[in-house]
């Protein structure tokens, strides 16, 4: 079935942002008391919120000031600023959506701020106008299934279908009764197939997953 509406994930699904991302947080953390590597570091936050990630940290021993938040986000925005690309294969799929008038959005736990940064310099924002749904702005994020159902509006769920990259995204698309199609770059994917996605690791592969015209 071709789905009305796709929803991406943001970060590790638009924009090759994941990596940069979790290593800032690695060194962040170190300054703070906890030492992990980046495999570690993406395998315990991947897809939380930043409030998520705080209190997560400081329950494996990081001693984090009041505004670590606001402290980590900082350091985020200026070495996202610095440039990062987009997914390999991801334009060509938003390419093929448009030709087949295929609606398409994204859902993510990350900030608009942070996304007008990483999609801004990709000439993918305009792309999305007003069809942005940030956790920050909403209130909701994942696992909570409401962000997608507010990011799907009238479309009901069989009718789209989610693209992510993290436990959290996977479990709230099966909450939300909505098919998640799992892209696994960095590992094997098992963990996001527990939660009911159906893996890919290319871009290329997601044509025809989603049933697309070529």
């Amino acid at each position: 079935m071709t789905p009305k509406l796709v929803i991406f994930d943001c970060d590790g699904i638009l924009v090759d942002s994941e990596l940069v991302s979790n290593q800032i947080l690695v060194e962040n953390l170190a300054g703070h008391g906890l030492e992990i590597s980046l495999s570690e570091c993406m395998d315990l936050f991947v897809g939380g919120t930043m409030l998520g990630v705080k209190s997560k940290a400081q329950s494996l021993g990081a001693i984090l000031p009041e505004n670590w938040v606001d402290e980590i986000y900082a350091q985020t925005y200026a070495r996202l600023k610095q440039g990062v690309d987009p997914v390999k294969g991801v334009v060509k799929v938003l390419d093929i959506l448009d030709k087949a008038g295929i609606a398409y959005c994204v859902a993510s736990n990350g900030s608009f701020d942070k996304m007008q940064i990483t999609l801004g310099q990709n000439n993918m924002l305009q792309r999305f106008e007003n069809n942005i749904f940030s956790a920050h702005e909403l209130g909701v994020s994942k696992p909570d299934p409401d962000l997608f159902l507010l990011a799907a509006g009238k479309v009901a769920p069989q009718d789209c279908v989610v693209i992510e990259d993290s436990i959290s995204g996977a479990k709230a698309a099966r909450a939300a009764g909505i098919k998640c199609f799992g892209y696994h770059e960095h590992n094997d994917g098992a963990a996001l197939a527990n939660h009911g996605a159906i893996l890919f690791n290319d871009m290329k592969l997601l044509v025809s997953l989603l049933n697309l015209p070529n």
